[in-house]
């Protein structure tokens, strides 16, 4: 599955509408972003069962802003509505295979029991 460009239009539709997102947030302007897409793009052809979304920083400023990216490429991996991994600096092929199925790996309820228990904290 190529990857989908990602808006503040389409987000909360991707998100709410697949199990799990993974987010690249990139600019044209930015080395290690170019470095970095054809492998995101080869990963994304290996899991047709995930969505592999791209954010062009300089036209979704907003979208940027809310997650709070500071640098980029970021990937940010969304799961179950759930932000379950951030990280600035592209990622070698191989650790970015090892990444997704360590995602598909996780033990969602504890995840969901875990941010409960960290909102009820807060609150």
């Amino acid at each position: 599955m190529a990857t989908t460009q990602m808006t503040e239009q389409n987000f909360e539709e991707i998100v709410a509408s697949n199990e799990i997102v993974l987010i690249d947030f990139w600019a044209a302007w930015c080395g290690p972003c170019r470095s970095f897409a054809p492998t995101y793009e080869k990963v994304a052809g290996k899991y047709p069962d995930i969505v592999f979304a791209k954010v062009d920083t300089e036209v979704e400023q907003g979208l940027a802003a809310t997650f709070n990216i500071m640098s980029i490429p970021t990937l940010m991996i969304i799961r179950e509505n759930v932000v379950i991994f951030s990280q600035a600096g592209a990622l070698p092929e191989r650790a970015l295979d090892e990444l997704v199925e360590k995602v598909r790996d996780l033990d969602m309820q504890e995840v969901h029991r875990q941010v409960l228990e960290q909102q009820n904290a807060n609150s």
